[in-house]
């Protein structure tokens, strides 16, 4: 391993500051996969040649079906799916839904909603929540029976406590006299959404067409309305498959959308009045912004009171650069206010308090006695009781029920008027010392990335830095980042509503390929640079997730945060043995991905992902991810492998 360096020489801080780094490597042809054997002779023995009539039974279609019907119950399904706006539909295929498949195909001309294909049901959701949180809108996903359902919870789980509209739908056979034996039994229930319904807002099983119209329509308004979430749908094979017998009396209803349901305005101007007289007032915000208004709402409230912002990054709330973004001064912040505002959070209780992981757990507040908390959102709207992913309860002097967004407005205009002149001179001294603070945080961030910079692992800084290098003149979108990487939003200029997309939501493993691919193809339509972070240990629980960036051609740039480790988990192991004094020589046992190392840029290529890798040498960092650069922007997706520092 070569020897860490600490020195901050000009060079690095150049680099560091945004300079062009002049490499010798110019811009290769691309890598491609591994050559076939040249000249070799296969010997094939006969009976393994197919015979003919094999070959026609395998390869021709099938007999007409006695019955010759020319409409389906999945063609009217089609026709709703279509008077919702509804891009696409992610899938692994399978029988349960067949009806619906065809429809769509055949009908439908594989438009609105286009399907895309997916190797396992937990991309085709996480494609659907990454697509939601960029575009603005839900995609569709169907699943097969009570399997695939079971292939589908843990990303359905990530949906509903990121608070994402997914429409979710599964295939059924209801009626048990129509199940063929065999599989069909086994892949039916009485009610499949059981196994979902603590986290989904809303879920039916449509008995009818008309039924199936009503209930989509509901669902489609039920999860977009916040707080959102992710609805479910099960679809009985008969009602897909056997001819429309009534379609005179079907009717498609209208979406009327829900207008999001604002704050009460009395308290609103009570809180506006609260936070003009306060010295000290501190924003802490999550999971604000869901359409582009969220970002400039945010902007003209903290600027109207030159308050400073702790930006948990659920969402794009707070550029990263503005002198009122005091993310990494957090805790100091929120030490010295007088009053906090929490704003659409989703563990507020995390953010006032310190907690020690020890022998015995503690905790401790971190805001003073005093201080006054308010709330503002959309949590207290909608809750459920099983799943813990509402946080420990956390007492406040004033707790207004709306969404964040749909109040500002009202809340910005409050403070406006309740604002004199004399508090204005108090904002604008405030102000000024923020932005000191900022600028010295910022140089404080470049200074520390250099720390081991010709390191091998490659430290984490530098990944970023370099990756930044190359993609910060382009229309650049991040939408994924391993665990507790935190160095694009220290070193980078976030500014625009699509350049961040938050994270999980339920932090559940096999999230981030699969999302950002979803985000990925939610940004091809807007001609934006797609590219995240992720860490080896989720990459292996879906990676075929790359076949389905390759077959339906999306480009993003994916850069394998490479540290051979669930390292999270082998962090907390070997606390675990420092605790009993018993040494940490096995913790890598079970916590690991070495013996053999995972050759990832092999993999990526064998799905038809340009792929280059491992790199461990940081001078090769920089021309491989120019190269990949220019694959994404060609059109195709490119993964990089580098092997990095743990944190």
């Amino acid at each position: 391993m070569a020897k860490r360096r600490h020195g901050l020489d000009a060079g690095r801080r150049n680099f560091l500051k945004g300079a062009t780094i002049v490499g010798a490597a110019a811009l290769a042809n691309p890598a491609t996969a591994s050559p076939q054997l040249a000249g070799a002779a296969v010997k094939t023995r006969k009976a393994d040649v197919p015979g003919p009539e094999l070959t026609a039974r395998e390869t021709q279609p099938p007999p007409k079906d006695p019955v010759n019907q020319s409409s389906s119950g999945g063609d009217f399904m089609v026709d709703v799916f279509k008077t919702l706006d509804i891009d696409y539909l992610a899938m692994n295929c399978a029988s349960s839904f067949r009806g619906l498949h065809e429809a769509v195909l055949n009908y439908g001309n594989n438009t609105k909603p286009e399907i895309l294909t997916c190797p396992h049901e937990e991309i085709a959701v996480h494609m659907a929540q990454g697509y939601a949180k960029i575009e603005g809108k839900p995609m569709a996903f169907i699943c097969h029976g009570v399997v695939g359902l079971q292939h589908a919870t843990m990303a359905m789980y990530n949906a509903w406590c990121d608070r994402v509209p997914v429409i979710c739908m599964g295939g059924n056979i209801i009626e048990a006299d129509k199940r063929m034996p065999g599989a069909e039994w086994v892949h039916s229930a009485i009610d499949p959404s059981a196994i979902v319904r603590d986290f989904v807002k809303w879920d039916d099983q449509p008995t009818s067409l008309q039924h199936f119209a009503e209930s989509t329509v509901r669902a489609y308004k039920i999860a977009t309305t916040p707080p959102m979430g992710p609805v479910m749908l099960s679809l009985d094979a008969e009602l897909q498959e056997n001819p429309i017998s009534d379609a005179e009396s079907l009717r498609i209803p209208k979406l009327i959308k829900v207008i999001p349901p604002q704050g009460d305005s009395a308290a609103l101007n009570e809180l506006a009045k609260m936070l003009v007289a306060a010295e000290n007032p501190v924003i802490v915000c999550d999971r604000v912004s869901r359409t582009p208004a969220g970002l400039t709402r945010m902007v003209e409230l903290a600027e109207a009171l030159q308050c400073p912002v702790i930006d948990n990054a659920g969402r794009m709330n707070f550029p990263s650069r503005h002198p009122l973004n005091q993310t990494f001064r957090g805790r100091a912040l929120v030490a010295q206010a007088d009053l906090i505002l929490a704003i659409e959070m989703n563990d507020l209780w995390g953010s006032l308090n310190a907690f020690s992981d020890r022998i015995v757990r503690s905790y401790r507040p971190v805001y003073k006695s005093g201080a006054k908390v308010v709330t503002l959102g959309s949590r207290d709207l909608f809750q459920k009781s099983n799943y813990q992913d509402f946080a420990r309860y956390q007492e406040v002097d004033l707790a207004i029920a709306g969404d964040a967004e749909a109040s500002l407005p009202t809340l910005i205009e409050a403070v406006k008027r309740a604002s004199d002149a004399g508090r204005q001179a108090a904002f604008e001294a405030r102000g000024k010392k923020l932005a000191a603070a900022k600028l010295a945080m910022i140089e404080q961030a470049k200074s520390d990335a250099t720390l081991g910079w010709d390191a091998s692992p490659i430290t984490t800084a530098r990944l970023c830095a370099e990756v930044y290098a190359q993609i910060k003149d382009e229309d650049w979108s991040l939408v994924g980042t391993s665990i507790r990487l935190s160095w694009p939003h220290k070193l980078w200029d976030f500014k625009k509503p699509y350049q961040w997309n938050g994270g999980s939501g339920g932090a559940g493993v096999g999230y981030n390929l699969p999302a950002s691919l979803g985000a990925a193809l939610a940004n091809k339509r807007h001609g934006r640079f797609t590219l995240a972070f992720g860490g080896d240990g989720d990459f292996m629980f879906v990676p075929s997730t790359l076949w389905t960036a390759a077959h339906h051609r999306i480009p993003m740039l994916y850069i394998l945060h490479n540290n051979r480790a669930y390292h999270q988990e082998y962090m907390y192991l070997q606390a675990m043995a420092a605790r009993h004094g018993r040494g940490i020589t096995n913790t890598d046992i079970g916590t690991t991905i070495k013996d053999p190392n995972v050759d990832y840029a092999t993999v990526a290529r064998g799905f038809g992902v340009y792929g280059e890798g491992p790199i461990s040498d940081p001078n090769e960092l920089g021309p491989a991810l120019k190269r990949a650069v220019a694959m994404v922007k060609s059109g195709q997706p490119a993964l990089i492998d580098v092997i990095t520092d743990p944190r």
